[in-house]
């Protein structure tokens, strides 16, 4: 699961390369800016990410900004119920060393959770936000296994 998932991001870059190519004379250059949920309630949202989750927050304007392991993560209201409808696939998905302690302290902290589920190679959980986005957990099987994803993504 987690190689497959490393290998589509490992594409996406391939392919932002080849779109971005002025050798292919193509006049758009592409740069990754960040992941984004729609939220029902900014101050709601932010309290979520930043009080609850511990998510760096970085500022405020029309939307809330936050750092996550060097990577932007966005919330943005909307009051169109289309957006906050959750037909897509993407998934914000943390890295954690226990799963199921994360999921009871979200859980003692009043998030709605998931249960946890063995993979072969490790164990996923999730949890939603306060709008319903699901936001998944990730626990490694072993640091070794970690790492040779990692190798993976960057050798393939």
């Amino acid at each position: 699961m987690i190689r497959g998932a490393l290998k589509i991001i490992a594409l996406c870059a391939i392919v932002l390369t080849i779109f971005s190519s002025p050798s292919l004379g193509c006049a758009m250059t592409f740069h990754f800016d960040c992941v984004f949920y729609y939220v029902s309630d900014l101050d709601q949202a932010i309290h979520f990410y930043r009080d609850l989750l511990g998510f760096n927050f970085i500022s405020r304007d029309v939307v809330a900004r936050f750092d996550l392991d060097g990577v932007l993560f966005e919330v943005v209201p909307s009051s169109v119920k289309t957006k906050l409808e959750h037909a897509g696939n993407a998934r914000l998905c943390l890295r954690v060393d226990n799963v199921e302690g994360a999921l009871q302290e979200l859980k003692s902290k009043g998030v709605r959770t998931g249960h946890s589920c063995d993979k072969s190679t490790g164990v996923l959980g999730s949890f939603e936000d306060p709008d319903g986005n699901e936001i998944c957990l990730w626990q490694y099987a072993s640091d070794a296994f970690a790492e040779e994803e990692e190798h993976a993504l960057f050798t393939t």
